[in-house]
C-alpha cells in the first residue's frame, strides 16, 4: 500500500521544556534502553531491522528498490520520528537497535500533506479531533528479543513521548497475518461487534479497499477464542481502550489484513493513572499486556 523510495533527510526530535531525550534515557530494563533516532545511520538500521522482520520473516513482497537495499523504506521515513530500543551490551549505535516504532505527529503530517493510514482509511474524523494526534506505525522487534521486557520498554517510551507532546489521540493500522479475510472471520467479527469506534471517531476503509468485518453475527462469536486469535499487539491496544474502524483492508505487499485502531489518551489516563500517577507513565505501561512482533503499522 505504500510508495517506496530511499530515505532522505529525516525529521529529528525536538527538545522541549522537559527534555524528551533525558526522559527516555531514564527508562532502563536490564541491558535495554530507549531513545529516538539521532541520525541517518540510526534510521537506516531501523529500516534494515524492519526488512528482516517484515520481508525475510513475515514474507512481505519487496519491490525492486526495497529488495536491492534490503531495507523497508518509504517516503514517510523522512518525516517521522523513529523510536528505538537498544541493547547496551551491543553499544549505543545503529548495531545495538533491536526494536523500533515509527511515530508521526499531526504537526509533521500536516506539513507533509498526509498520514500513512490515509492510504487505506478515510481518517477525517480523527483529523478533526481536538489537540495533537499521533500515528503509530512500523512496529517490530528482533526475533531474539521478543519478550515482555522489550515491549514494556518500548511502550514506556511511547508513553513518555505522548505526555511530552501532549498527544490527545493515537491511531494507526494494525494487522492480522494473511490475506484471506474469510480465514480471519472470528477475530474480525469480534472486533467489529465489540470494539467498533463511535461514529464521531470512526475511520472507514476506502471504498475500493473496504472488506466488511461482520462475517459472523454477534451472538455467534466466541469471545475467548477470538481474543486468543488476535495478535498480541492488537490485544494490547484493546486493553488501552482502543477502538476499531469500519472495514478491514487486505495489504498484499505485507501479506496482512489490516484494521484501523484508535486510542484516546484521556481514556488511558482515566483507566490507569488513577492508580499509578501521570508523572510515571512507565508504570501503567508495565501493568498492561505485552505486544508481539510486527502487527502491521501500529
Amino acid at each position: 500500500m505504500s510508495e517506496n523510495t530511499e530515505a532522505g533527510a529525516a525529521v529529528m526530535p525536538e527538545a522541549g521544556p522537559e527534555d524528551l531525550d533525558e526522559a527516555l534515557a531514564g527508562l532502563r530494563l536490564g541491558t535495554l534502553g530507549a531513545r529516538l533516532a539521532r541520525d541517518e545511520d540510526d534510521i537506516v538500521a531501523a529500516q534494515a531491522l524492519r526488512y528482516r522482520v517484515f520481508y525475510d520473516e513475515m514474507r512481505a513482497k519487496p519491490d525492486a528498490n526495497i529488495a536491492e537495499l534490503r531495507r523497508d523504506v518509504d517516503p514517510f521515513d523522512n518525516v517521522c520520528e523513529h523510536l528505538l530500543v537498544i541493547d547496551t551490551d551491543r553499544g549505543d549505535g545503529p548495531d545495538a537497535i533491536i526494536a523500533t516504532y515509527r511515530l508521526f505527529r499531526g504537526a509533521n503530517a500536516r506539513a507533509f500533506g498526509r498520514f500513512y493510514t490515509a492510504s487505506e482509511y478515510d481518517i477525517a474524523p480523527l483529523l478533526d479531533y481536538p489537540g495533537e494526534i499521533l500515528e503509530l506505525g512500523r512496529s517490530c522487534v528482533d526475533a531474539d528479543y521478543r519478550r515482555r521486557s522489550t515491549m514494556q520498554l518500548l511502550w514506556s517510551a511511547i508513553a513518555k513521548f505522548v505526555f511530552h507532546h501532549d498527544i490527545s489521540l493515537m491511531f494507526g493500522c494494525a494487522s492480522l497475518h494473511g490475506v484471506e479475510p474469510d480465514a480471519l472471520a472470528l477475530p474480525l467479527s469480534y472486533l467489529h461487534h465489540f470494539h467498533l469506534a463511535p461514529k464521531e471517531l470512526r475511520p472507514v476503509a476506502l471504498p475500493d479497499l473496504h472488506v466488511p468485518m461482520d462475517f459472523m453475527a454477534a451472538d455467534a462469536v466466541d469471545k475467548k477464542a477470538a481474543l486468543k486469535a488476535l495478535p498480541p499487539l492488537l490485544k494490547g491496544y484493546l486493553r488501552l481502550g482502543g477502538f476499531i474502524g469500519d472495514g478491514a483492508v487486505v495489504d498484499h505487499q505485507f501479506n496482512t489484513t489490516d484494521v484501523c485502531i484508535v486510542v484516546k489518551t484521556d481514556q488511558v489516563t482515566g483507566k490507569y493513572f488513577r492508580h499509578y500517577g501521570r508523572d510515571a507513565p512507565d508504570s501503567w505501561i508495565q501493568k498492561r499486556g505485552n505486544a508481539g512482533d510486527r502487527d502491521g503499522d501500529a
